[in-house]
């Protein structure tokens, strides 16, 4: 049985609290469990389960779990100025949910519940969300929690709790301790490693000489975006000459741009949000500056073109792992926008894919442990996952879970902005990159 089954579950745990599980497990084969959610001793995770569906096992009173219903939860940003966009999140994954529930009757022999609360990007509102779902509504995991700001609190929480997180968060540390948190589970490549592999490597190969500025918010998900650029970076080739930060409530970032422009900067990396990235180019064009702009996986969907006009766009680069919304010929997109219209999903997207994409490892995972339905259990088959390839992802991109890795995809190809008949689109180009 592994350190984490009803062990310490956080640096954060007492000894003490360590002790009183400790008690607990042995107490649980005469007292029939203890503690504040009644279940007992998870045994190791057997033969993952062939399929989704199939008749209820019979399992401990896990919470979040009957004899029909697999409740599951997250918090996400579903208010402000980014709600519009990160709700369409949400909707993809219920609406992936509920298309399971009506085409294969759930996941072992139970419908999926899924209940998600607004943690408005902000910790201390996230983390009464999360204990609203955990405590009161007895979620048995959290799918798709999101929120750079706000996470780090959860995260702590979850751990504590011994809650499965498997998350759409892309800050470096939420994949990169599972000895410390166990629970959490990251799904979407780490900020860091983007930061190196898809810019600072990048550059340093194809761009050498030019001097590069970095504009990031000063939040965690900044620091990881900055620190891989470092990374990545041959100092031989690549001199960073401006690091510019601003907080996520500012309303311009123009005095950033100015000084980013006079330090000579020819080359710009940013994980700025698509608002944020679009004033950026365009107070840049203002200034008759044109450097070379390398954005992060959060901007390379076609709303982008939305914010700034593709003209100005073009020649951008950016990364993803994913087949593109628009790419309508081929079967998987086809049944994606199929799902997303009967099913109350959002218009398609490059977000919406990735969204459906988390919903069908969460089904697998949860496929895994019909016969063991419970959190350690889940968790267990999460890190069971091998080579999963999903119709959605790229044809030589593949996920991969195990004990001492908490990062899912870890794979993808370069995209740049291109115009055609006035429209701006993304397009892949370049091999296979590996984001480690």
């Amino acid at each position: 049985m592994r350190r984490k089954q009803m062990m310490t579950l956080s640096a954060k745990v007492s000894a003490s609290l360590a002790v009183l599980l400790l008690a607990c497990l042995v107490a649980v084969p005469l007292l029939g469990g203890c503690g504040d959610e009644g279940e007992e001793a998870p045994t190791p995770a057997g033969t993952p389960t062939a399929g989704a569906t199939g008749t209820p096992a019979t399992t401990t009173e896990a919470p979040g779990i009957t004899d029909t219903e697999i409740i599951l939860g997250a918090d996400n940003i579903l208010s402000g100025g980014m709600g519009a966009v990160y709700a369409t999140l949400t909707d993809a994954t219920r609406a992936y949910f509920d298309y399971v529930n009506d085409t294969e009757g759930g996941v072992c022999g139970r419908k999926i519940v899924y209940k998600v609360e607004d943690n408005q990007d902000d910790p201390a509102r996230g983390l009464e969300a999360v204990r609203k779902l955990v405590e009161r509504d007895k979620v048995f995991a959290m799918v798709g929690s999101l929120s750079e700001a706000a996470h780090p609190a959860v995260w702590e929480y979850l751990n504590e709790k011994g809650v499965p997180d498997l998350c759409s968060a892309g800050s470096d540390m939420f994949g990169a301790d599972p000895q410390g948190h166990p629970w959490t589970v990251q799904m979407i490549p780490s900020y860091k490693s983007e930061a190196a592999v898809f810019f600072g490597r990048y550059i340093s190969e194809n761009l050498p000489g030019k001097k590069v500025a970095v504009l990031y918010p000063n939040i965690q998900q900044g620091f990881d975006h900055l620190a891989g650029v470092k990374e990545g970076l041959d100092p031989d080739k690549n001199e960073i000459v401006s690091e510019q930060t601003y907080e996520v409530t500012d309303i311009s970032i123009s005095s950033q741009v100015s000084s980013m422009k006079n330090a000579g900067a020819e080359v710009v990396t940013t994980i700025a949000t698509p608002p944020f990235t679009a004033q950026a180019i365009q107070q840049a064009d203002r200034l008759g500056w044109h450097p070379d702009w390398f954005l992060s996986y959060i901007n390379s969907d076609e709303m982008i073109f939305q914010f700034v006009s593709p003209e100005l766009l073009e020649g951008a680069i950016s990364d993803q792992a994913f087949k593109l919304a628009i790419w309508t010929d081929e079967p998987a997109i086809v049944k994606h926008h199929e799902i997303m219209r009967d099913y109350g999903g959002p218009s398609p997207s490059n977000f919406s894919l990735y969204a459906q994409a988390l919903a069908e490892v969460a089904v697998e995972a949860l496929g895994r442990t019909c016969d063991n339905l419970t959190r350690e259990g889940f968790t267990d088959a999460l890190e069971s996952i091998k080579d999963y390839h999903s119709d959605l992802f790229l044809d030589d991109v593949n996920i991969s879970f195990s004990e001492t890795d908490h990062t899912g995809l870890e794979s993808g190809h370069m995209l740049r902005a291109t115009v055609e008949d006035g429209k701006g689109k993304w397009e892949y180009f370049g091999p296979l990159y590996e984001y480690r």
